[in-house]
């Protein structure tokens, strides 16, 4: 049989019959998409790759700095507090923050200045009251002439009598709780007064010794300003109204008969949750609360009067006393009252009843009285 040439078109057609055609042009174009693909997927992998190195850095680092913004809330007030304690400044911070450090500042110092009554010998003799009223005869101390003349005898006892309860009359209860604490309250603000007068003093001055910037930096942990901030010490460094501080210690210890005051020395009821205290009858159990609890009477009269300097409760108080200064007028205890609402949790009616046992009693009038000096010193407050 002859050889039989067979054309390109005869193969073509065969193999489209037989389904086995294969197009150039589609082998050309499958290979296109199969490179296409490839790269695709390549930039997508390496797309992946790269955010993973750059994103992760920064998830990292914000939790870091989430968890120590965090514990920098935690512990910022306590590390601030150690500053104020050692008189260093630190970062300014909100003024939310800045009150919560002075009333810890301010406490914390209060407590350890009331330690110093802790040394006092255990056995304090606890008089009676036919005692105090004949030692009161016999150093001729009655509130009469200190009404008049404006002269207190510096006496001063360290316990209330127990038998305050069995004094039928209250008028003479009243005047023997009078007598026994009208000397610890100016004793506190002649102490004050000299303090005030020194800052004053230091701050006229335009360069400061070495001594007076000690004494400052004491000053401010005393009164819990943790800013050192002048201003707010000189508004906080101020006396209380006798007339207020006996009536707030008439109405929280019933004239002296409270479990508080008889058991510990405690005239103004302040609360503690950290110090020792007296545990108040009929209190919620789950309560942590105590009244604050002192040795002598004078301890008490002076964390009432760092209360009332320091703590932000009272911060109107002392904005009103810091206007009477500045308007020369002297300092009104019914006036100044009006800011004491916060003190009690009957609110406006406690400032109703210290204003009417400060008018009942005419507390007013020891307002400018002036204790005997004991010392050189005190001489220049009389």
């Amino acid at each position: 049989m002859a050889n039989k040439k067979i054309s390109f078109s005869e193969i073509k057609k065969y193999l489209e019959i037989k389904g086995l055609t294969i197009s150039k042009k589609k082998k050309n174009n499958d290979l296109r998409n199969n490179n296409l693909e490839v790269l695709l997927r390549t930039f997508l992998s390496s797309i992946i790759i790269i955010s993973f190195f750059v994103v992760t850095p920064i998830v990292i680092e914000f939790n870091k700095k989430s968890s120590f913004l965090s514990k920098e809330n935690d512990n910022n007030s306590s590390i601030n507090f150690k500053k104020a304690l050692k008189g260093e400044k630190f970062s300014k911070s909100t003024k939310a923050h800045d009150t919560k450090i002075d009333d810890i500042a301010a406490q914390q110092y209060l407590f350890n200045e009331v330690s110093q009554y802790e040394d006092l010998p255990s056995d304090t003799v606890r008089l009676s009251a036919s005692t105090i009223e004949q030692l009161f005869k016999d150093t001729n101390y009655k509130l009469e002439d200190v009404r008049k003349n404006k002269l207190v005898k510096p006496v001063s006892l360290s316990l209330l009598p127990e038998e305050m309860k069995m004094i039928e009359s209250s008028t003479k209860r009243k005047e023997l709780f009078i007598q026994i604490i009208l000397p610890l309250v100016i004793k506190e603000n002649n102490n004050i007064k000299l303090d005030r007068r020194r800052l004053f003093v230091i701050l006229n001055k335009s360069s400061n010794s070495t001594a007076e910037k000690n004494w400052l930096r004491e000053k401010f942990k005393k009164y819990g300003v943790a800013n050192q901030d002048m201003s707010t010490l000189k508004i906080r460094m101020d006396e209380i109204p006798t007339s207020l501080a006996i009536a707030q210690a008439a109405k929280e210890t019933g004239w002296g008969t409270s479990r508080f005051a008889q058991e510990g020395n405690a005239l103004f009821g302040q609360w503690t949750w950290t110090g020792e205290g007296i545990k108040p009858k009929g209190a919620e159990t789950n309560s942590t609360h105590k009244v604050m609890k002192f040795k002598v009477l004078q301890a008490s009269v002076k964390a009432y009067h760092r209360n009332l300097n320091t703590h932000s409760s009272y911060r109107e108080f002392r904005k009103a006393r810091a206007d009477l200064r500045d308007k020369k007028r002297s300092l009104d205890s019914i006036s100044l009252s009006k800011h004491l609402n916060r003190y009690a949790e009957t609110g406006e009616k406690y400032v109703e009843i210290l204003q009417k046992i400060i008018k009942q009693n005419k507390l007013t009038d020891f307002d400018d009285a002036k204790l005997l000096p004991s010392s050189i010193e005190l001489e220049s407050l009389i």
